[in-house]
């Protein structure tokens, strides 16, 4: 009986409907994004290093003299510390020593000439190991050239479109130009598109000792990561970075480290952290929605109540109780709600996918959500369809045939 009033209402069933499917689509593709994307950025973190951590100069705040606070760093990672550290660590793991000489390079080719936005730095043989970065074209550095300092470059993708029309083939072993200085291309690396406000592919790798001749000072802070070959030595590793790294600082026993760990995963927690407040955030305005879904709703059940008085009477005459009656208006309304639920649903993993792979990440199907969705609904469809229910249920059923 609940579906065939539906139908007999249909037009007014659908609008109703659709304000509800629509509150879902909004929440559910909403959250379907939000996961896709935090999915994927924990596999960039992942290609970063899951296993890796890095060595970082402390910051900290003081008092001042005046009473208020300024913000005060540790002494930067000097090269020669840096090259100590990676020499004398002797664990199950590989070590980069890297540094960002400039963000505003200009690379040249014959006539042709790139915008001052590339970032120029310098970099060790292990770096594009530690770091994750795929070599599509060409080759890494080795030992022997990080060490002699040779006027090598590996390049990133951005830079090929401009100089080389997107032929990377053409790119190898030309001589181009950082600044004034002549480098031989050597390799390209695979497209990885922006990432954490930068872009490997609008980059400029050279040797560490080349680039620290050009752009090095005494106050030049040097980038220290460590990929651990094996998950489970995390914490050890860790524990034999401070040990040495306190030795090559020159710290004394008790004196706190001016230096820091910087782990992957405090980065992907971080994420974690952030993510779930956005969706928090958003389940809230999703149920902003769905109230103005469900009032909305209690009024069309009201509006049917009044518009049905006579046969509600005609029901009672025949025998029908309270409780059937308020069954049947109450199923009307949760039936209406689940229907929308359904459709919003559908909308919302549809919408959540074609945004998400337009911000970095691939197809996800929100089971959780979907459950959530389907519970709103539920809930929403005996919220609003109780009262109107209960006062359908309520009527005098003499009154109720004299109506009208």
């Amino acid at each position: 009986m609940a579906f065939q009033n539906i139908r007999a209402n249909m037009l007014r069933a659908v609008l109703t409907l659709l304000i509800i499917a629509f509150g879902i689509m909004a929440l559910v593709g909403i959250l379907t994004a939000i996961d896709a994307i935090a999915f994927s950025l924990n596999d960039n973190f992942s290609g970063l290093g899951a296993n890796s951590f890095s060595i970082e100069r402390k910051w900290g705040e003081v008092k001042s003299n005046r009473g208020g606070r300024r913000q005060k760093i540790g002494d930067p990672i000097h090269f020669d510390e840096a090259m100590e550290f990676k020499e004398r660590f002797h664990f199950p793991a590989k070590v980069s020593v890297s540094f960002r000489a400039t963000g505003l390079a200009t690379v040249k080719y014959q006539d042709e000439k790139t915008n001052p936005n590339i970032t120029f730095s310098g970099v060790d043989e292990n770096f594009f190991d530690v770091k994750g970065f795929d070599i599509e074209y060409g080759r890494p550095f080795s030992k022997s050239e990080v060490d002699a300092g040779q006027p090598k470059v590996v390049i990133g993708q951005d830079i090929v479109k401009q100089l080389f029309d997107s032929k990377p083939e053409k790119a190898l072993d030309q001589i181009i130009q950082v600044g004034n200085i002549r480098y031989r291309v050597i390799g390209i690396l695979k497209s990885k598109g922006n990432s954490m406000g930068g872009s490997q592919d609008r980059a400029v790798y050279a040797p560490i000792v080349n680039v620290k001749s050009l752009y090095g000072t005494d106050r030049t802070d040097y980038d220290l990561v460590i990929a651990v070959l094996n998950a489970k030595d995390m914490d050890a590793a860790q524990s034999e970075t401070i040990g040495l790294f306190r030795q090559i600082r020159g710290l004394r026993p008790g004196e706190d480290e001016d230096f820091e760990i910087f782990a992957s995963d405090s980065l992907v927690s971080i994420l974690k952290e952030n993510t779930t407040n956005l969706r928090l955030a958003t389940i809230a305005i999703g149920l902003m929605t769905l109230l103005g879904a469900a009032i909305g709703l209690m009024n069309i059940m009201l509006v049917s109540v009044t518009e049905r008085t006579r046969e509600i009477g005609i029901y009672k005459a025949l025998g029908a109780t309270r409780q059937s009656i308020l069954t049947q208006f109450l199923v009307e309304a949760i039936v209406i709600c689940q229907i929308g639920g359904l459709v919003g649903i559908f909308l919302g993993i549809l919408v959540g996918n074609i945004v998400t792979p337009l911000l970095g990440g691939s197809f996800l199907i929100p089971w959780g959500w979907m459950f959530l969705g389907f519970t709103l609904c539920m809930i929403v469809g005996i919220v609003s369809g109780f009262y109107p229910a209960l006062k359908a249920a309520r009527l005098d059923p003499i009154e109720s045939l004299r109506y009208e």
